[in-house]
């Protein structure tokens, strides 16, 4: 008598080929009751994908498939809740319609994965991207050529996890691999020309639009730079000149300087109430920083606006 085929019926009705077990009708891949702890499920799993047998719907829930090597094999709606993946290859790895909830991406190459339809909260996905990690490697051993093919792979997968992300509402992660894209972009990137400037610019100045915090450094940066050089250089006050007197105690230099950081933070918010004001070099700074602050201000809104709409 033949064994009872499992009941787990594919995308088109395609039919499970291992037999059942248990009372459920379903064979020990798909059985969501029976953990997937024993030692050799990572082994058969890379077994079963190199045979090009279908993986799809396999509850794989909190297994540890660490480096496993699952590439173009198809997990379509296989459950991989708490799933641990890390450092696994996922190349051209179909996960449509995956439950990848809280399961550990770090380190996976995830180059091609198909993603559609997969619910992705709370996952792991690690700071840097496989991919990146070796790119970085591989520039440091001088190999330019392999160094630029992996930075091109960091960048397509961060554009396509930005986009799969976003599209579940996860915008903050969806920033964080846009930003990644772009920087992955920058690494190709002529060192020091124009283009790689200028990107390298709006990265420090906030985070390509995603990092506020930056752009508030950046603020603080510019009001206590000038502060500084007002007072090295003098501002008139209503008592007279503001200016550094090696002399004068340092209760009456830190008096003089705290005014100096006030003046600096009118001069950056453009306020300008008159009490104060710059002569000689000063002014130069002076300008210089109001321009500064008004581009600063008007940066800090789009950026802030931007994320707290999406």
């Amino acid at each position: 008598m033949s064994a009872t085929l499992c009941k787990y019926a594919g995308t088109g009705g395609s039919a499970c080929p291992e037999p059942a077990q248990g009372t459920a009708g379903v064979c020990y891949w798909h059985d969501p009751a029976v953990a997937k702890d024993a030692p050799d499920v990572k082994a058969r799993l890379e077994e079963l994908s190199r045979s090009g047998r279908s993986l799809e719907g396999y509850a794989l829930h909190g297994a540890d498939l660490r480096d496993a090597d699952l590439s173009r094999a198809n997990l379509s709606a296989a459950r991989l809740f708490d799933a641990d993946l890390r450092g696994a290859s996922l190349l051209k790895t179909r996960l449509d319609g995956a439950n990848l909830n809280e399961a550990h991406l770090e380190g996976a190459n995830l180059l091609g994965a198909s993603l559609d339809g997969a619910r992705l909260e709370r996952v792991r996905w690690g700071k840097q991207l496989r991919q990146e990690i070796l790119a970085r490697e591989a520039h440091r051993a001088g190999r330019e050529d392999e160094a630029m093919n992996l930075y091109g792979e960091a960048e397509q997968i961060a554009r396509y996890l930005t986009g799969e992300n976003e599209r579940r509402g996860h915008y903050d992660i969806g920033g964080h691999f846009y930003k990644l894209e772009r920087v992955m972009r920058r690494m190709q990137m002529r060192l020091f020309s124009g283009e790689w400037a200028w990107s390298k610019l709006v990265d420090l100045l906030c985070g390509y639009g995603e990092d506020t915090v930056r752009v508030i450094a950046f603020s603080l940066v510019v009001i206590l730079g000038s502060a500084v050089l007002y007072f090295l250089l003098g501002v008139r006050g209503p008592d007279g000149m503001l200016l550094l007197d090696p002399a004068a105690g340092l209760k009456e230099n830190l008096l003089q300087f705290l005014t100096c950081v006030y003046y600096s933070v009118i001069t950056f918010t453009t306020v300008g109430y008159g009490d104060i004001y710059p002569v000689g070099v000063s002014r130069v700074v002076a300008a210089l920083e109001a321009f500064t602050g008004a581009f600063s201000i008007s940066l800090f809104v789009v950026v802030f606006v931007r994320k707290m709409t999406r």
